[in-house]
Protein backbone atom coordinates (compact mmCIF):
# COMPACT_ATOMS: atom_id res chain seq x y z
CA UNK A 1 0.00 0.00 0.00
CA UNK A 2 1.16 3.49 -0.85
CA UNK A 3 1.44 5.80 2.17
CA UNK A 4 2.72 9.28 2.85
CA UNK A 5 6.39 9.43 3.73
CA UNK A 6 5.46 11.19 6.97
CA UNK A 7 3.87 7.97 8.23
CA UNK A 8 7.12 6.09 7.75
CA UNK A 9 9.20 8.90 9.26
CA UNK A 10 7.11 9.15 12.41
CA UNK A 11 6.81 5.40 12.93
CA UNK A 12 10.58 5.00 12.55
CA UNK A 13 11.31 7.86 14.94
CA UNK A 14 8.94 6.41 17.52
CA UNK A 15 10.25 2.87 17.04
CA UNK A 16 13.94 3.75 17.03
CA UNK A 17 14.79 2.34 13.63
CA UNK A 18 15.48 3.67 10.13
CA UNK A 19 13.67 2.93 6.87
CA UNK A 20 15.73 2.16 3.80
CA UNK A 21 15.25 4.35 0.74
CA UNK A 22 16.31 2.62 -2.45
CA UNK A 23 16.57 4.22 -5.88
CA UNK A 24 14.86 2.61 -8.84
CA UNK A 25 15.56 3.02 -12.54
CA UNK A 26 13.83 -0.02 -14.02
CA UNK A 27 11.43 -2.86 -13.27
CA UNK A 28 14.03 -5.31 -11.98
CA UNK A 29 15.33 -2.87 -9.38
CA UNK A 30 11.80 -2.17 -8.19
CA UNK A 31 10.97 -5.87 -7.98
CA UNK A 32 14.13 -6.54 -5.99
CA UNK A 33 13.32 -3.82 -3.47
CA UNK A 34 9.67 -4.81 -3.02
CA UNK A 35 10.38 -8.54 -2.76
CA UNK A 36 13.00 -7.91 -0.11
CA UNK A 37 10.65 -5.62 1.84
CA UNK A 38 7.80 -8.12 1.74
CA UNK A 39 9.97 -11.05 2.80
CA UNK A 40 11.48 -8.97 5.62
CA UNK A 41 8.09 -7.43 6.51
CA UNK A 42 9.71 -4.01 6.29
CA UNK A 43 8.36 -0.58 5.36
CA UNK A 44 10.31 0.96 2.52
CA UNK A 45 10.91 4.12 0.51
CA UNK A 46 11.27 3.60 -3.21
CA UNK A 47 12.63 6.71 -4.80
CA UNK A 48 13.43 8.17 -8.18
CA UNK A 49 16.14 10.72 -8.76
CA UNK A 50 16.15 13.26 -11.56
CA UNK A 51 18.29 10.87 -13.58
CA UNK A 52 15.92 7.98 -12.92
CA UNK A 53 12.92 10.02 -14.04
CA UNK A 54 14.76 11.21 -17.14
CA UNK A 55 15.77 7.64 -17.99
CA UNK A 56 12.48 5.81 -17.41
CA UNK A 57 9.96 8.64 -17.66
CA UNK A 58 7.82 9.85 -14.78
CA UNK A 59 4.76 8.02 -16.12
CA UNK A 60 6.58 4.70 -16.05
CA UNK A 61 8.10 5.37 -12.62
CA UNK A 62 4.75 6.34 -11.12
CA UNK A 63 2.93 3.51 -12.90
CA UNK A 64 5.34 0.81 -11.77
CA UNK A 65 5.27 2.12 -8.21
CA UNK A 66 1.48 2.22 -8.17
CA UNK A 67 1.25 -1.40 -9.31
CA UNK A 68 3.83 -2.47 -6.73
CA UNK A 69 2.03 -0.62 -3.94
CA UNK A 70 -1.34 -2.10 -4.86
CA UNK A 71 0.04 -5.64 -4.76
CA UNK A 72 2.30 -5.26 -1.73
CA UNK A 73 1.30 -6.03 1.85
CA UNK A 74 3.81 -3.59 3.34
CA UNK A 75 3.71 0.24 3.49
CA UNK A 76 5.55 1.92 0.63
CA UNK A 77 6.32 5.59 0.04
CA UNK A 78 7.22 6.78 -3.46
CA UNK A 79 9.75 9.58 -3.11
CA UNK A 80 11.36 12.14 -5.39
CA UNK A 81 15.06 12.05 -4.53
CA UNK A 82 17.02 15.31 -4.78
CA UNK A 83 14.45 17.41 -6.55
CA UNK A 84 15.93 20.81 -7.32
CA UNK A 85 12.94 22.85 -8.50
CA UNK A 86 9.41 23.63 -7.43
CA UNK A 87 8.17 22.67 -10.91
CA UNK A 88 9.67 19.20 -10.63
CA UNK A 89 8.14 18.70 -7.20
CA UNK A 90 4.70 19.78 -8.45
CA UNK A 91 4.99 17.34 -11.34
CA UNK A 92 5.72 14.47 -8.95
CA UNK A 93 2.81 15.41 -6.70
CA UNK A 94 0.49 15.40 -9.75
CA UNK A 95 1.72 11.93 -10.71
CA UNK A 96 0.97 10.41 -7.31
CA UNK A 97 4.28 10.52 -5.47
CA UNK A 98 3.64 10.29 -1.72
CA UNK A 99 6.92 11.95 -0.69
CA UNK A 100 9.27 14.53 -2.18
CA UNK A 101 12.76 15.71 -1.34
CA UNK A 102 13.63 19.27 -2.28
CA UNK A 103 17.37 19.88 -2.33
CA UNK A 104 18.00 23.58 -1.86
CA UNK A 105 21.35 23.03 -0.16
CA UNK A 106 23.23 24.83 -2.93
CA UNK A 107 21.33 28.03 -2.10
CA UNK A 108 22.05 30.45 0.74
CA UNK A 109 20.23 29.62 3.99
CA UNK A 110 17.30 32.03 3.51
CA UNK A 111 16.77 30.99 -0.12
CA UNK A 112 16.78 27.33 0.90
CA UNK A 113 14.12 28.08 3.50
CA UNK A 114 11.97 30.04 1.01
CA UNK A 115 12.12 27.26 -1.60
CA UNK A 116 11.35 24.58 0.97
CA UNK A 117 8.42 26.55 2.39
CA UNK A 118 6.96 26.85 -1.11
CA UNK A 119 7.24 23.09 -1.59
CA UNK A 120 5.63 22.38 1.79
CA UNK A 121 2.70 24.62 0.85
CA UNK A 122 1.85 22.49 -2.19
CA UNK A 123 2.83 19.08 -0.82
CA UNK A 124 1.20 18.94 2.61
CA UNK A 125 -2.38 19.65 1.42
CA UNK A 126 -1.96 16.61 -0.86
CA UNK A 127 -0.73 14.37 1.99
CA UNK A 128 2.76 14.33 0.50
CA UNK A 129 5.70 14.51 2.90
CA UNK A 130 8.62 16.87 2.36
CA UNK A 131 12.29 16.17 3.02
CA UNK A 132 14.83 18.96 2.68
CA UNK A 133 18.61 19.17 2.88
CA UNK A 134 20.82 21.46 4.93
CA UNK A 135 24.58 21.35 4.48
CA UNK A 136 26.23 20.11 1.31
CA UNK A 137 26.84 16.39 0.88
CA UNK A 138 29.81 15.72 -1.37
CA UNK A 139 29.92 13.46 -4.41
CA UNK A 140 27.75 12.96 -7.49
CA UNK A 141 23.98 12.42 -7.54
CA UNK A 142 22.94 12.39 -11.21
CA UNK A 143 23.16 16.07 -12.30
CA UNK A 144 24.17 17.31 -8.83
CA UNK A 145 27.92 17.47 -8.30
CA UNK A 146 29.49 18.72 -5.06
CA UNK A 147 33.27 18.79 -4.90
CA UNK A 148 34.87 17.68 -1.62
CA UNK A 149 36.16 21.22 -1.14
CA UNK A 150 32.62 22.60 -1.40
CA UNK A 151 31.00 20.04 0.91
CA UNK A 152 30.00 21.47 4.28
CA UNK A 153 28.63 19.93 7.46
CA UNK A 154 25.21 20.87 8.81
CA UNK A 155 25.19 23.49 11.55
CA UNK A 156 23.02 22.24 14.47
CA UNK A 157 21.54 25.67 15.28
CA UNK A 158 20.69 26.27 11.63
CA UNK A 159 19.08 22.82 11.48
CA UNK A 160 16.78 23.67 14.38
CA UNK A 161 15.79 27.02 12.85
CA UNK A 162 15.32 25.48 9.41
CA UNK A 163 13.04 22.73 10.72
CA UNK A 164 10.95 25.17 12.75
CA UNK A 165 10.44 27.68 9.94
CA UNK A 166 9.82 25.24 7.09
CA UNK A 167 7.76 22.57 8.91
CA UNK A 168 9.47 19.83 6.89
CA UNK A 169 8.74 16.20 7.68
CA UNK A 170 12.40 15.20 7.53
CA UNK A 171 15.81 16.79 7.15
CA UNK A 172 18.81 15.35 5.32
CA UNK A 173 21.98 16.37 7.10
CA UNK A 174 25.66 16.42 6.15
CA UNK A 175 27.76 14.67 8.79
CA UNK A 176 30.46 13.06 6.68
CA UNK A 177 28.71 10.96 4.04
CA UNK A 178 29.06 11.38 0.27
CA UNK A 179 27.20 10.26 -2.82
CA UNK A 180 28.79 7.60 -5.01
CA UNK A 181 31.77 5.36 -4.31
CA UNK A 182 34.03 6.41 -1.43
CA UNK A 183 37.74 6.86 -2.12
CA UNK A 184 38.67 6.35 1.54
CA UNK A 185 36.97 5.13 4.69
CA UNK A 186 34.18 7.57 5.61
CA UNK A 187 33.86 8.63 9.23
CA UNK A 188 30.64 10.15 10.50
CA UNK A 189 30.60 13.13 12.86
CA UNK A 190 28.52 11.62 15.67
CA UNK A 191 28.98 14.59 17.96
CA UNK A 192 27.36 16.82 15.35
CA UNK A 193 24.57 14.28 14.85
CA UNK A 194 23.88 14.19 18.58
CA UNK A 195 23.78 17.98 18.74
CA UNK A 196 21.32 18.21 15.86
CA UNK A 197 19.08 15.49 17.30
CA UNK A 198 19.12 17.18 20.72
CA UNK A 199 17.75 20.53 19.55
CA UNK A 200 15.24 19.49 16.89
CA UNK A 201 12.48 16.89 16.77
CA UNK A 202 12.48 16.54 13.00
CA UNK A 203 13.30 13.04 11.69
CA UNK A 204 16.81 12.99 10.24
CA UNK A 205 17.98 11.43 6.98
CA UNK A 206 21.35 9.99 6.02
CA UNK A 207 22.27 10.27 2.35
CA UNK A 208 25.20 8.55 0.67
CA UNK A 209 25.09 5.59 3.05
CA UNK A 210 26.44 3.02 0.59
CA UNK A 211 29.93 2.19 1.82
CA UNK A 212 29.35 3.32 5.42
CA UNK A 213 30.37 0.57 7.85
CA UNK A 214 27.67 -1.43 9.60
CA UNK A 215 29.09 -0.31 12.93
CA UNK A 216 28.62 3.38 12.09
CA UNK A 217 25.09 2.76 10.79
CA UNK A 218 24.13 0.97 14.01
CA UNK A 219 25.49 3.89 15.99
CA UNK A 220 23.72 6.55 13.88
CA UNK A 221 20.19 5.13 13.98
CA UNK A 222 19.57 5.60 17.73
CA UNK A 223 20.52 9.27 17.36
CA UNK A 224 17.54 10.25 15.23
CA UNK A 225 18.34 8.84 11.78
CA UNK A 226 15.00 7.57 10.44
CA UNK A 227 15.69 7.19 6.71
CA UNK A 228 18.86 5.93 5.05
CA UNK A 229 19.46 6.26 1.31
CA UNK A 230 21.02 3.40 -0.63
CA UNK A 231 21.77 3.53 -4.35
CA UNK A 232 25.42 2.76 -5.11
CA UNK A 233 25.33 -0.61 -3.33
CA UNK A 234 22.44 -1.69 -5.55
CA UNK A 235 24.27 -0.54 -8.67
CA UNK A 236 27.39 -2.46 -7.70
CA UNK A 237 25.40 -5.65 -7.07
CA UNK A 238 23.49 -5.19 -10.33
CA UNK A 239 26.56 -4.69 -12.51
CA UNK A 240 28.66 -7.39 -10.82
CA UNK A 241 25.95 -10.01 -11.26
CA UNK A 242 25.68 -9.23 -14.95
CA UNK A 243 29.47 -9.30 -15.39
CA UNK A 244 29.66 -12.66 -13.63
CA UNK A 245 26.84 -14.12 -15.73
CA UNK A 246 28.29 -12.98 -19.04
CA UNK A 247 31.77 -14.15 -18.05
CA UNK A 248 30.36 -17.66 -17.64
CA UNK A 249 27.94 -17.44 -20.57
CA UNK A 250 29.29 -14.86 -23.05
CA UNK A 251 26.81 -15.95 -25.74
CA UNK A 252 23.73 -15.43 -23.57
CA UNK A 253 21.25 -13.06 -25.26
CA UNK A 254 18.06 -13.57 -23.22
CA UNK A 255 17.54 -10.40 -21.14
CA UNK A 256 15.54 -12.38 -18.59
CA UNK A 257 18.45 -14.71 -17.94
CA UNK A 258 20.84 -11.76 -17.72
CA UNK A 259 18.72 -9.45 -15.57
CA UNK A 260 17.26 -12.18 -13.35
CA UNK A 261 20.51 -12.82 -11.45
CA UNK A 262 21.04 -9.06 -11.16
CA UNK A 263 17.61 -8.72 -9.58
CA UNK A 264 18.40 -11.49 -7.11
CA UNK A 265 21.70 -9.84 -6.17
CA UNK A 266 20.04 -6.48 -5.51
CA UNK A 267 17.33 -8.16 -3.47
CA UNK A 268 19.94 -9.60 -1.12
CA UNK A 269 21.55 -6.18 -0.70
CA UNK A 270 18.19 -4.60 0.13
CA UNK A 271 17.33 -7.41 2.55
CA UNK A 272 20.64 -7.02 4.38
CA UNK A 273 20.17 -3.27 4.69
CA UNK A 274 16.66 -3.61 6.08
CA UNK A 275 17.94 -5.89 8.82
CA UNK A 276 20.84 -3.55 9.54
CA UNK A 277 18.58 -0.48 9.75
CA UNK A 278 16.20 -2.25 12.14
CA UNK A 279 13.15 -1.93 9.87
CA UNK A 280 12.72 -5.69 9.30
CA UNK A 281 9.56 -6.87 11.01
CA UNK A 282 8.24 -3.30 11.45
CA UNK A 283 5.73 -3.16 8.59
Amino acid sequence: MLVSGSELFQAAKKGGYAVGAFNLNNMEILQAIIEAAEEENSPVFIQASQGGIKYAGIEYIAGMARVAAEKARIPIALNLDHGTSFTQVAQCVRHGFSAVMIDGSKHPFEENIALTQKVVEVAHPNNVSVEAELGKIGGVEDDIVVDAADASFTDPKEAAEFAERTKVDALAIAIGTAHGVYKGEPKLDFKRLEEIAAITDVPLVLHGASGISDEQIRKAVPHGITKINIDTDLRVAFSQAIKDLLAKKPDEIDPRKILGPARDAMKEVARTKMRLFGSAGRA
